[in-house]
């Protein structure tokens, strides 16, 4: 499938000629999750707490999405929260560790909670756990990943713990993975962010039995919405939109992620013909470690070829620089990438490309065709 020839979501602006390989920071609106947005605002408009009929038929849209969600994670519709987003999520069960340590305690002073966490978490989780820590409200340990397996060790954890850190087999992850044979494998708590799979800009919250299995508490409070885990009139559109996107992973992830995988590998393929090997540094290859099917992390090594730089250079490409949520932070090294003992000097040169379910080896042609160009322009003026 050829540059100009794709389907519509496979580029950003498709009359411009841009080939957008920025899906881990947002997806563009799959077709089908758009029209059930749009079947919802003309059809189903009413408020979900009514009795009425045009609030029982938002009422059951509500649950049909529901219940689409809970089978695309192998959980039942009951287990589902519907959120603003991942990062309200990540907070909500931030807030539920913290108060439930202090429910738990005996004893007129219950202590600290402390929070063992990894040095490479998402900002939604690190800081609210550092502004917890500046409101003495909890402590918490960063615990550094292994620059050989790019994870935080087993060892390292357990040398983390104290007597006043709080753990929970109910609380455990933010993150569902596809296992050949499986289908969808979770934890008990999971974090959904929406855009990230070609649903509109919402979220959801995965709590296997919530306030009974698990402990789950409100940020909000209000009309009891949601069981009053997060109150407020339901987002009835973008709700419906979030059920359709899950039922196109639920019948395609397998070859989503194999067309994802090959595109992504293709891709890597392709930088090292182009740049050659000593030149491309994968910053997301750690042995032993699996990766994100449609994600590579790498720097061109030179100097002046910061990823900043290397970006407002293209023409045609359309990514992002460092690791998640970096790209408006100049030429500081992502923390996530430090972290991960990549060096600051590889570091800062980062770019991160993340296909999608459209993109095709001939966006990447062209994608790396515009990344020489970019470099081949920074290098001119970076000459003696």
């Amino acid at each position: 499938m050829g540059a100009g020839t794709e389907p519509a979501e496979a580029r950003c602006d498709p009359s411009e000629g841009r080939v957008y390989l920025d899906h881990n920071a947002t997806t563009p609106l799959a077709p089908e999750a758009a029209q059930a947005v749009q079947d919802a605002l003309s059809q189903a408009w009413g408020n979900p707490s009514s009795a009425h009929p045009a609030g029982r038929k938002a009422k059951e849209l509500i649950g049909r999405a529901r219940e689409s969600l809970a089978q695309m994670v192998g959980a039942r519709p009951e287990d589902i929260v519907f959120t603003s987003g991942g990062t309200e999520a990540n907070n909500m069960v931030i807030h539920t560790a913290r108060r439930h340590f202090l429910e738990s305690q005996t004893g007129d002073s219950p202590g600290t909670p402390h929070i063992v966490t990894s040095s490479v978490e998402h900002d939604s989780i690190r800081l609210p756990l550092e502004q917890l820590g500046k409101d003495s409200l909890a402590e918490a340990t960063f615990v550094p990943v292994s620059p050989q397996s790019g994870r935080a060790e087993v060892d390292d954890v357990l040398a983390a713990i104290r007597p006043n850190t709080w753990a929970s087999p109910a609380l455990e992850g933010s993150g569902c993975v596809p296992e050949q044979g499986r289908g969808w494998q979770c934890p008990q708590v999971t974090v959904l962010s929406v855009p990230q799979f070609y649903g509109p800009r919402i979220g959801a919250l995965y709590v296997r039995g919530p306030g009974s299995t698990a402990p789950l508490h409100p940020l909000l409070f209000g009309g009891g919405q949601e069981r009053s885990f997060r109150p407020g009139t339901e987002n009835t559109p973008m709700i419906a939109g979030l059920g359709q996107a899950a039922e196109l992973v639920s019948k395609n992830w397998e070859a989503y992620e194999a067309h994802m995988r090959d595109v992504r590998d293709y891709l890597e393929a392709r930088l090292e013909a182009s740049f050659g090997k000593e030149r491309i540094h994968f910053n997301s290859r750690f042995k032993g470690s699996k990766r994100l099917c449609n994600t590579s992390n790498f720097s061109i090594l030179g100097p002046g070829l910061q990823g900043h730089r290397v970006l407002a250079h293209c023409k045609v490409l359309l990514a992002s620089v460092g690791a998640a949520c970096h790209s408006d932070k100049g030429e500081r090294p992502s923390p996530i990438l430090l972290g991960c003992g990549i060096p600051p000097a590889v570091a800062q040169n980062a770019l991160r490309l993340s296909v999608g379910r459209h993109t095709s080896r001939a966006d990447v042609d062209l994608a790396v065709q515009d990344l020489l160009q970019a470099v081949a322009q920074l290098e001119q003026h970076h000459a003696p």
